[in-house]
């Protein structure tokens, strides 16, 4: 239980025998480090119903905790806020009942079939299988990845998915691209990866469109009429038509394009260190929908107009009108996307629930998506969310580019452990490491870097990302967590004596409290974290933790305490601190090394 949830029903109990008053709420807030305190008391509110001066409500209800509340040893009453001390009993026994908790602050998935206990799909990552995976897409996976995990670690079942865009005009284009200027080009026999070898392809489209575009125009052709009478264009579409026929030799290319595309893609997602439970793939999905617009006719949520499309109206919800299948019976992705969703909980009976993680530029189209399903009357409509974020920007200049505009994920994450290393040669504090050491702990501090940089940061923020300031070894950054760590490490490793035996300090340094209350907030952050979808409340809250240890680690000894006791204690208080800062980086997708 925290603080809170201890101390509301003493104040409701202190009010009523003081003043003869039932209250339903109590406002908390943490006390302001100008005065004593480990929780404060907000008084205000109670003034609505209680006619007192501030300061002789808050005394009263101060001497009552004091009498009747073993965990409160003192107040002060400071105008309106009750300042409560809370004794040091009280976190000695908080700390040794989760010193030895490997899974403190994580809720076991519960096993009943209440809505609320409903497994939660999260959606991350769907790329296109024309082109590698760039710095938008590392945010996206980022993201997903660890609002994934922080809802696991929340109490809930996750399963993590991706729908992946391997069909449509885009993917002819690589496709013919390849069969004319590829010469029988392999991952394999170019030594690229085969994600880097597709895209090479659709950037060789584009160029050979341009030059023809301008030759017609050239030629007297309006540019309108010269991008739709392209040859190379025409021959995309025609390739299109063919694989919505089922032409073999399209969709053999098709499936070996897609494969190399598929092969890269692992090797980013290994590095980046993220994972999938389940794919969906757009070329299963595009028909998906379908079906369901003649229910949604029947029912009324739809409309069809005299041209046979259909359409719904969401004017009165402050939206638009909204096509959902073309005139000749197409699809758009507006049906698909429905159906898609439809689908997934028919694959999974036990989801309630859904996270879309999706840059901020589809805001529109998942509040229309999100109300079409409720108007279809799903009930786990009103469980979905889109994972909103903005975009990330690089100072120019800073990375290496394709066309310089899109900033390759592979070229970005060597970038980053690159930058790592030229830090960490510069601090010369490496001799010791072997080569193989060296470069794991270059990736470890590059991507730590990296993640942290992008994950501190509210989702809907627009980030500009600076490498080598992300990698900088103070200030709110990964690598400066990684190595508090690290440093508590050598403190265990450096100890004399046996960790598991029991300490028996019964006071506190004020450091020491001040450890623990930030401590014993990580249950309540991961909770907040998963209910609003932010990995950056945990990210933070993990900074929070690591200066105040920082700030313990200077101001009392710990190998150096001469009385055995404070020394055990300050060590395994230590070991719970590196603890807590590795279990919320391992949500947060962030490794860290056991020497820096």
């Amino acid at each position: 239980m925290t603080l809170s949830q201890i101390l509301t029903p003493s104040i409701e109990k202190a009010v009523q025998a003081l003043f003869d008053i039932a209250i339903d709420k109590v406002e908390f807030q943490t006390t302001r480090k100008e005065f004593e305190g480990d929780i404060t008391m907000v008084i205000f509110p109670l003034l609505k119903v209680i006619k007192r001066n501030p300061v002789e409500l808050g005394n009263k209800i101060g001497n009552y905790l004091v009498e009747n509340v073993t965990e409160v040893s003192r107040f002060n009453v400071v105008s309106g806020f009750l300042n409560i001390v809370i004794s040091d009993e009280y976190y000695l026994d908080f700390f040794n009942g989760i010193k030895d908790n490997a899974k403190f602050g994580f809720v076991a998935p519960s096993r009943s079939f209440g809505t609320e206990d409903k497994a939660v799909m999260v959606e991350y990552s769907s790329p296109n299988t024309n082109k590698p995976l760039h710095l938008g897409h590392v945010r996206n996976n980022l993201l997903g990845y660890a609002v994934a995990e922080i809802i696991k670690a929340s109490g809930k079942k996750v399963y993590k998915t991706q729908i992946i865009n391997d069909r449509g005009i885009h993917i002819c284009k690589s496709m013919l691209a390849w069969q004319k200027f590829g010469n029988g080009e392999t991952p394999e026999s170019t030594g690229l990866k085969g994600d880097k070898l597709v895209g090479n392809y659709y950037v060789a489209f584009d160029k050979a469109y341009k030059e023809q575009i301008a030759q017609l125009i050239s030629e007297g052709k309006t540019e309108d009429e010269a991008k739709k009478q392209a040859p190379i264009i025409l021959e995309a579409q025609e390739m299109l038509l063919k694989w919505e026929a089922g032409d073999a030799e399209v969709i053999s290319l098709w499936k070996t394009m897609n494969q190399w595309v598929y092969d890269g893609f692992a090797i980013t997602y290994k590095n980046l260190g993220v994972d999938f439970d389940c794919y969906y793939y757009e070329s299963n999905t595009y028909l998906l929908g379908k079906d369901v617009v003649q229910i949604g006719l029947e029912k009324g949520v739809f409309e069809k107009d005299p041209d046979g499309s259909v359409w719904i109206d969401l004017t009165d919800e402050g939206l638009d009108r909204k096509i959902v299948l073309r005139s000749d019976g197409t699809a758009v992705y507006m049906t698909q996307d429905i159906g898609t969703a439809i689908q997934r909980v028919k694959d999974y009976p036990d989801v309630g629930g859904m996270v879309y993680t999706v840059g901020n530029e589809q805001d529109y189209h998942f509040k229309v998506l999100f109300l079409i399903l409720k108007k279809l009357g799903f009930d786990w409509s009103k469980n979905l969310f889109h994972l909103s974020y903005g975009m990330v920007d690089l100072p120019s200049g800073k990375m290496k580019s394709r066309e310089g505009t899109v900033v390759d994920a592979d070229d970005l994450m060597q970038e980053m452990t690159d930058t790592a290393q030229k830090i960490a040669e510069d601090l010369g504090k490496l001799d010791t490491y072997s080569a193989e050491e060296k470069a794991k702990l270059y990736n470890t501090i590059g991507l730590g870097a990296l993640k942290y940089y992008i994950l501190k940061v509210d989702p809907k923020k627009r980030i500009l990302f600076n490498p080598e300031e992300s990698v900088d070894f103070a200030g709110n950054t990964g690598p400066f967590i990684q190595y508090t760590y690290a440093r508590i490490q050598s403190i265990i490793r450096k100890a004399n004596f046996d960790y598991v035996i029991p300490s028996a300090v019964e006071e506190l340094h004020e450091k020491e409290k001040e450890l623990l209350k930030q401590l014993e907030l990580f249950p309540e952050v991961i909770q907040n974290a998963a209910h609003n979808h932010s990995p950056a409340l945990l990210a933070n809250f993990t900074y929070d933790l690591v200066r105040e240890y920082n700030s313990f680690y200077q101001a009392v000894p710990i190998l150096g305490e001469e009385n055995l006791e404070k020394k055990i204690f300050r060590v395994q208080l230590s070991k719970k601190v590196a603890d807590t800062i590795a279990a919320s980086f391992r949500l947060l997708g962030i490794n860290v090394p056991e020497r820096m």
